[in-house]
């Protein structure tokens, strides 16, 4: 039997990556990791090498089953140069842990887009609809769009082994939701990015496009797009000390710029204060306060200080790779 391996990969673009994903045919493949091969691609053709010396390698890193082709599967990349270092456009590579003390869920809000409308589903052409209000966690066609798209996504997802733990429509009209957890921040990263591919995919399919630009309304009252990140470690979840917390606040507030750096491009045109962000100049943190830099979460505080926290400045842009390197790095200063 022939199988079908569609080998993913993040592009070289700046200051916003893009997947890339070609298909390798193979004979009585195993479907395990250890089988893929090292593959390599056209790196002039994306940002990634110049003409004359263009070939990078793909190095696999997970496989996952591909549930909307016949005898297919998923296999996320990371992007090495000819002599096998890692490429710099690699986020993956810059994570400074190999274990499963750090766990990490991701928020990942999105809109869909129309390429024709230039507009989300949602919004009439040359105009907006009501403001926005009734389009969260919406039921009905005047206020939810697209759902059929969404539970395809979804399905597909938990088919495919993600650990998707959750769906739901967002403040603005055409603006969705879905939540991965996954201990360990490569594989974290590594479930957001084919997530979002299969995303991307099942869009194609209705003729739309995913948007994961932090603000694309731009200066309106309706809500950007964030990929709030909740983490924790083995000190957070057992240690039950309100200053374990207090520590690492404080840390992220000393690191403002390096976070900034890694949260997403565009990001200032979320983080404006308004909209249940903090303004990108400043930085602060309290429990359950939206408003905040970052949350701590109700259900820490009343389980004995014992849970995690939640950067909500991350854009749904960002690199989830990126954005658990910097939070592990900062973290582990704190508690030094």
């Amino acid at each position: 039997m022939k199988s079908k391996l569609e080998y993913i990969w993040l592009d070289g673009y700046k200051p916003t990556q893009s997947l890339r994903s070609k298909t390798m045919v193979r004979s009585d493949f195993s479907g395990k990791l250890e089988d893929c091969p090292m593959w390599s691609f056209d790196g002039s053709s994306t940002e990634q090498a110049e003409g004359n010396a263009s070939d990078c390698l793909l190095k696999p890193v997970a496989i996952i089953p591909d549930p909307g082709r016949l005898n297919a599967y998923l296999v996320m990349t990371e992007v090495l140069n000819a002599d096998g270092t890692a490429h710099e456009s690699n986020g993956r590579a810059t994570i400074d842990d190999d274990d499963d003390d750090f766990w990490f869920g991701f928020e990942q809000e999105y809109f869909l887009w129309d390429p024709e409308t230039n507009r989300p589903p949602g919004f009439p052409a040359g105009g907006y609809p009501e403001p926005q209000g009734p389009y969260y966690c919406s039921v009905g066609a005047k206020n939810a769009f697209c759902r059929d798209l969404i539970e395809e996504h979804l399905d597909l997802c938990l088919e495919a082994g993600l650990n998707v733990e959750g769906i739901n429509a967002e403040v603005a009209a055409g603006q969705w939701e879905f939540q991965v957890f996954a201990k360990s921040a490569a594989r974290a990263g590594d479930e957001i990015w084919l997530a979002r591919y299969l995303l991307e995919r099942t869009a194609e399919k209705y003729g739309l496009a995913i948007e994961y630009h932090p603000k694309p309304l731009g200066d309106t009252d309706w809500n950007g797009s964030g990929m709030h990140a909740n983490f924790s470690n083995g000190a957070m979840r057992e240690a039950g000390e309100e200053a374990v917390f207090t520590k690492i606040c404080e840390e992220f507030g000393k690191n403002v710029g390096a976070c900034i750096d890694v949260y997403g491009a565009h990001n200032e045109q979320r983080l404006t204060g308004k909209h249940e962000t903090q303004s990108i100049d400043q930085y602060s943190y309290g429990v359950s306060d939206r408003g905040a830099s970052i949350r701590i979460p109700i259900s820490t505080v009343e389980d004995g200080w014992k849970g995690r926290l939640e950067d909500r400045r991350t854009s749904s842009n960002a690199d989830p790779y990126k954005v658990a390197s910097i939070i592990i790095k900062i973290t582990k200063q704190a508690l030094a």
